[in-house]
């Protein structure tokens, strides 16, 4: 049968949350899937733009990310590929709808790329074909996908293993979807994450504002912390996101993309 759709409340901004996405009057959304943890519930819906369909996903309410705007998911990925000489092996916190994972698998120097993502409905959905390009995706034989907490992750990696550790478990420390993700950006997790990075390695974390204490944070553990933001826009909406990457910055501290 067909899924059940909804109209939106009159617009407003869900600020706070992640990408602080606008709601538009009168947009229609149909229900794809639907998943409930002890975490709370997970939706993955579509829309539609005139550029096509858009699939949406949702955790407690809260806009995760779309498959309309993905460039920073995928600047993730490209801007520690670039900072890296010899990227062979990856470890991600966050697997999405993937964008992250595909950008790496398009640089022949990735060997391996391990994906941590604690939602297993979100990685049935990849699987099974929900989201139309996962199983392309994840059949890639250099991926493998881990079912986990990445914090729980990281610490059972006991000796240098990864060349790049890139993070987007949740909206950055000011804007967390799940307060217990909140140990990831704190000085104990960053340095569990530097000691299991190979020599010459960095780790590169998404977040949804600026944030000093974060930056603040990889200088103290790793010597040094390039943040880097970057314009989006969400349907008419200008806004920007930040990537942070460990090591010395080059020139100025800050840059723009």
């Amino acid at each position: 049968r067909a899924p059940p759709t909804s109209t939106t409340p009159p617009s407003h901004l869900l600020i706070g949350t992640r990408r602080r996405y606008p709601i538009i009057p009168g947009m229609e959304y149909a229900e794809i899937a639907r998943a409930t943890t002890s975490r709370g519930e997970v939706v993955l819906r579509s829309r539609q733009e005139q550029t096509g369909l858009v699939l949406e996903l949702r955790v407690n309410g809260v806009f995760v990310m779309d498959t309309q705007e993905t460039t920073t998911e995928q600047a993730l990925a490209t801007t520690a590929l670039e900072l890296v000489e010899d990227p062979r092996n990856v470890l991600v916190g966050g697997l999405g709808m993937g964008y992250t994972a595909h950008a790496l698998l398009g640089d022949v120097r990735v060997e391996r790329v391990d994906v941590v993502e604690i939602e297993g409905a979100l990685i049935t959905w990849m699987r099974d074909g929900t989201v139309a390009h996962g199983p392309s995706l994840l059949a890639d034989q250099r991926i493998r996908i881990v079912e986990a907490d990445i914090a729980t992750a990281v610490q059972e990696v006991h000796e240098p293993t990864y060349d790049l550790v890139l993070l987007d478990v949740d909206n950055g420390p000011g804007q967390l979807v799940h307060q217990q993700n909140a140990q990831v950006y704190e000085t104990a997790f960053l340095e569990h994450c530097r000691d299991i990075l190979s020599p010459g390695g960095i780790l590169v974390i998404w977040s949804a504002d600026r944030d000093r204490r974060l930056g603040d944070r990889l200088r103290q553990v790793f010597g040094g912390c390039v943040e880097r933001s970057f314009p989006v826009v969400l349907q008419q909406r200008e806004t920007e996101y930040w990537l942070y990457a460990t090591g010395p910055a080059r020139g100025s501290d800050t840059v723009e993309a």
